[in-house]
């Protein structure tokens, strides 16, 4: 028994309290995610927005999450029943599983395997299967349109992000998410390879289908898109599932060139705040300026989304990982 205990049992209930600890935060920053955008959309916009329930409209995503959850489920008539309740629960898990590998401090973290960038991209990858499958089981013109945009727009763009990350390895010589970090204590990468970071920035918005590359579920032409058949938890998940993206790429952009849990050098009498307090706020900058994007920049049309991703975004991308190699090399800068 004590054995029983020691080598399964406790390990297993480690396991599980630690990815509570991971999730329930989470889940927590996505309620109040959706607050603060429409917030700061509505200073942006000068109106006030949520404001009446609770204080200053603090308890708004619950009541939000109440209303979504407690509303009828329909299932529209000729849907696969089972595809169209697995799309929005395979979207949300998969938001949920990439957050094993990301580091929230040096040692913080739930899995620290050296192949931890081929792991987001494979997880980044499987995204586009859950809305496909969303837009397909509905039996509806609208959702499979969205759905069709969805997938060649995160495929279009997951080309150039893989470009712009092979530009970082080859600065690092890892694919650890910690090595990553811990190479840039002497200078973030968002300075030596600034058009790397503002490309993936940019790449991360059109990955996550969010303004102005918010296509998929373009109101105007396709009413909410690969969502519109969705209703009450179904579309909760969906909902949760684009947020939690929100986060991943920007933790992933904090990561790659904001120096993770790193502090801004200029800020050295600083250096006692908790790493974990450092990724925090550099996740919530990027956060803001997907909000700043959101409330400034009108949409795209879809041409002009595909051809910024492969006759802009990809040759510089392509252009930009030679150069690295080539400065690494002539100045003998290669990692060891």
């Amino acid at each position: 028994m004590a054995e029983f205990w020691s080598g399964f049992l406790l390990p297993l209930i480690i396991m599980v309290l630690q990815i509570l600890a991971i999730t329930v935060p989470l889940l927590v920053a996505v309620a109040f995610m959706t607050y603060a955008e429409r917030k700061i959309m509505g200073a942006m916009q000068m109106r006030q927005g949520p404001s009446i329930v609770g204080p200053f409209g603090l308890m708004q995503p619950f009541a939000d999450g109440l209303k979504l959850f407690a509303k009828e489920q329909i299932l529209p008539e000729g849907a696969n029943r089972v595809v169209f309740y697995v799309a929005p629960m395979l979207t949300f898990f998969l938001a949920l599983i990439a957050w094993a590998v990301i580091p929230f401090d040096y040692g913080v973290v739930l899995s620290n395997i050296n192949v931890g960038v081929l792991y987001l991209f494979a997880i980044s990858s499987l995204g586009v299967y859950g809305i496909v499958m969303a837009g397909w089981a509905s039996n509806s013109r609208y959702a499979f349109l969205g759905a069709l945009r969805s997938a060649a727009q995160m495929v279009s763009y997951e080309v150039s992000m893989g470009l712009i990350i092979i530009s970082v390895l080859l600065c690092v010589g890892s694919l650890n998410l910690t090595d990553i970090v811990r190479a840039q204590e002497k200078v973030w990468f968002c300075i030596p390879l600034l058009p790397m970071f503002v490309m993936f920035f940019i790449s991360a918005l059109a990955e996550t289908n969010r303004a102005p590359f918010d296509l998929p579920e373009g109101e105007s032409e396709l009413v909410a898109g690969f969502m519109v058949e969705y209703s009450s938890a179904p579309f909760a998940l969906f909902f949760l599932g684009e947020y939690a993206n929100m986060i991943l790429m920007s933790a992933m952009t904090s990561i790659l060139f904001l120096g993770g849990w790193l502090p801004p050098l200029p800020f050295a009498p600083f250096t006692w705040v908790p790493g974990i307090v450092w990724f925090a706020l550099k996740i919530a900058f990027c956060l803001f300026t997907y909000v700043w994007v959101r409330a400034t920049v009108p949409r795209y049309r879809y041409d002009q989304l595909m051809r910024l991703g492969w006759k802009v975004f990809l040759p510089l991308s392509l252009f930009w990982v030679v150069l690295t190699a080539g400065v690494l090399v002539t100045f003998g800068w290669l990692p060891k």
